[in-house]
């Protein structure tokens, strides 16, 4: 235990957080909010929406708040059909990764979400490339995130390492979701072991363990940092090993008290981990 403090120690990172966390009470308050974020102690932020503010009125929110806005996320359906858009805003605001959120079916059935074949990741992965090409052409860094399903095996392969072995390094990074791969089944220790240098960024999330196998019926409940089941000091550990992680976000998705509140539990929780 006392060698994985140690290790967690020298990621030496700002203190971040995913704004999806504050998803409620951004559209109302944008700039109190962020206020209130920095108040907290974090200093680095990724966006997931902007909430028709201009790029001046972020600006100016972040530094108000005292924070650093250095990624932004946005699904592959948006990607799709503004990316042009996204990449001009982006610069304009001063973010440095753009990251593509989640995935998208090659052939989607309205209303029918259906499950991910090995054929939609393949396409994903030539997705991702293109992106990756176009964001890097703009002077900008790109991304992917995982959820849990690039974690069920599909035709005997594991989607996450299709995705590694599919994607150019130079232009498409990933943003580990530790929480997140951790439901679907894998290992973030093993995964940082294993793709040192492609990780570049993690997010950190807790759940509620549950006594049944996560189902559509029985969804993963998310908790605090610290007060679930997953335990980061390993994690970490791996993490500084690489050398690699530029930004490790807090992701709050769920609440069982004020969400402020909440948010100063994993604050206090990363802190005690001597990340900072």
């Amino acid at each position: 235990m006392q060698s994985n403090m140690l290790h967690a120690q020298t990621l030496k990172l700002p203190l971040a957080i995913q704004l999806y966390s504050v998803r409620e009470l951004l559209p109302t308050d944008f700039a109190g909010t962020l206020k209130k974020v920095g108040g907290l102690g974090y200093r680095e932020v990724e966006a997931a929406g902007y909430y028709n503010h201009s790029a001046a009125e972020v600006k100016q929110a972040m530094r108000d708040a005292g924070l650093h806005l250095v990624s932004a996320h946005y699904p592959a359906s948006a990607l799709h059909t503004q990316l042009d858009e996204i990449i001009a805003f982006n610069k304009e605001v001063g973010v440095q990764y753009i990251i593509c959120a989640s995935p998208q079916r090659k052939n989607p059935t309205p209303g029918k979400p259906g499950m991910f074949t090995m054929d939609d990741w393949h396409w994903n992965a030539e997705q991702l490339n293109q992106f990756g090409e176009k964001v890097s052409a703009a002077g900008l860094k790109f991304g992917y995130h995982n959820h849990y399903t690039e974690f069920h095996k599909t035709d005997g392969l594991v989607p996450y390492d299709e995705l590694m072995r599919l994607t150019n390094p130079a232009k498409v990074a990933m943003e580990m979701d530790c929480g997140w791969v951790t439901i679907g089944g894998g290992d973030p220790v093993a995964l940082l072991k294993k793709y040192p240098t492609r990780i570049v960024m993690l997010h950190v999330k807790d759940f509620k363990r549950s006594s049944e196998p996560w189902s559509a019926t029985n969804r993963p409940k998310i908790a605090e940092l610290g007060q679930g089941f997953i335990d980061y000091r390993p994690i970490l550990a791996a993490a500084a090993k690489t050398g690699h992680i530029k930004h490790c976000f807090v992701e709050q998705e769920g609440f069982d008290m004020p969400p402020m509140e909440s948010l100063k539990v994993d604050a206090d929780y990363m802190r005690k981990l001597g990340l900072f």
